[in-house]
């Protein structure tokens, strides 16, 4: 590989992944934020708009940081993959120009009114404001979902006479079945960070013997609503995702699974490392026949391995693909297990006295970070080696103008800027986790 391109490859890979550790949380918090404030309209509860308050202030420094580090993946597109904006700029422009022009501005300017308006707007339009804030983050979710789905799977352009695609039906874009899917199956990964994260708190506030009012109600929400998106990210978002992985990008359901040879009733790896050299897998645990149910829904359907694939469409680090792929599996399935143990638990009303499972959940926080970011990687490398599926590939799309080492600076000064944004955001945080829902003042009185 093009020791420019490897550097402009690993450039963007580090500025999207660390950018996507803020709007995830954002956007899966943005819902139980008006379910909080839902809850206290409907019980005329100060507790629940204080729990709701809260989780804004946490909401807005996690915007703040994903505006910080949002902007410059924009100008990336022009810097470091020009040939790629110069091929693809007149389809991808439309979405997200309007994730700028519509969602952002809808959601940042009702979150100014969500965190600063309370006491003008009064408690109704206060909660429409949530409502706004929510629907703004998860528009915005939705046009960068279908951006990055037409390059999963490009439709709805035709080829100008310069060889560039221009878009030539913005409802095909837009109805894009890929998208679809992804959209459902990256904000159920979403709210599961919310959820979490939001239990992982009222954990941590019970362990603590501070707020626990407010601590309950943070497990509550967070484990009904992480049992919930839990369960709907294997069946049917991530079910529906699959089978559209299998119909259209066939070569990277192989890869995945790390599947060499095409097989009828082709086993489903529960472990194992793929070994590409001699190709096959070391030490596998395998459910037979499974992956062919998966897939088809018969158990000895024909599932075509790497081999039936000239190399050159393999994607180009297959181990790496298995391991992200298996990590997120893996930890969605851990997820469903702790949630429907806590939910059990909290059904039972021993939830809040059983210390072995508040460890759990708070111990559980950095977790669904993981497997979003494993999730992605997951789609990103298993794309490759095209940028856009079948039209272009990565190889052709970078700039060439821009050498290795000019590519090397600007990535080493945004480890530096990053790794100070990271500091601050962490401090910002557990300020406000340590300051808590309500001052201590309030809560003697």
């Amino acid at each position: 590989m093009d020791s420019a391109l490897l550097v402009h490859r690993i450039h963007f890979a580090f500025t999207v992944t660390f950018h996507y550790l803020f709007p995830q949380l954002t956007m899966g918090l943005a819902p139980l934020i008006v379910v909080l404030k839902t809850l206290g309209l409907r019980r005329n509860d100060e507790t629940y708009n204080q729990a709701a308050r809260f989780w804004a202030k946490i909401f807005g420094i996690n915007f703040l940081m994903g505006v910080v580090t949002g902007i410059p993946m924009e100008f990336q597109f022009g810097t470091n993959w020009s040939h790629f904006s110069r091929f693809a700029g007149g389809v991808i422009g439309q979405t997200l120009a309007m994730e700028g022009v519509f969602s952002f501005f809808l959601e940042s300017t009702f979150l100014g009114l969500f965190l600063y308006g309370e006491k003008r707007l009064g408690p109704r339009a206060h909660w429409w404001s949530a409502v706004a804030v929510f629907l703004g983050s998860w528009l915005s979710g939705f046009f960068i979902i279908v951006t990055d789905a037409w390059m999963q799977h490009p439709v709805g352009y035709a080829r100008a006479a310069d060889g560039s695609l221009q878009l030539s039906s913005f409802w095909a874009l837009l109805l894009n079945p890929w998208a679809w899917w992804q959209y459902a199956h990256n904000m159920g990964g979403a709210v599961i960070t919310g959820a979490i994260v939001m239990g992982s708190v009222g954990a941590f506030y019970l362990l603590w013997g501070k707020f626990e009012a407010h601590g309950r109600i943070f497990l509550k929400v967070g484990v009904i609503a992480g049992l919930i998106f839990s369960v709907l990210q294997l069946f049917p978002t991530g079910d529906g995702q699959g089978r559209l992985i299998a119909e259209n990008q066939p070569v990277t359901l192989a890869a995945m699974e790390a599947l060499f040879v095409s097989q009828t009733g082709a086993p489903l790896v529960i472990l194992g490392q793929p070994n590409v050299e001699e190709r096959k897998i070391d030490n596998p645990l395998e459910v037979p026949n499974a992956l062919s149910f998966l897939t088809y829904r018969a158990w000895k359907a024909d599932v075509r391995g790497l081999d039936a694939f000239p190399q050159d469409l393999w994607p180009q680090n297959v181990a790496l693909l298995y391991y992200c792929y298996h990590i997120m599996v893996g930890l969605g399935t851990i997820f469903i297990a702790i949630t429907v143990v806590a939910a059990f638990l909290l059904w039972r009303g021993k939830l809040f006295s059983a210390r072995w499972m508040l460890w759990i959940l708070l111990l559980a926080l950095p977790f669904p970070y993981i497997a979003n970011t494993a999730g992605w990687m997951t789609a990103e490398l298993g794309r490759q080696p095209w940028l856009v599926y079948g039209l272009m590939r990565t190889a052709d799309g970078f700039s060439k103008m821009v050498s290795a080492g000019n590519a090397m600076f600007t990535l080493l000064g945004f480890l530096g800027m990053y790794t100070v944004l990271g500091i601050l955001f962490l401090f910002l945080v557990q300020r406000e986790i340590e300051l808590g829902p309500v001052s201590e003042l309030s809560l003697h009185h």
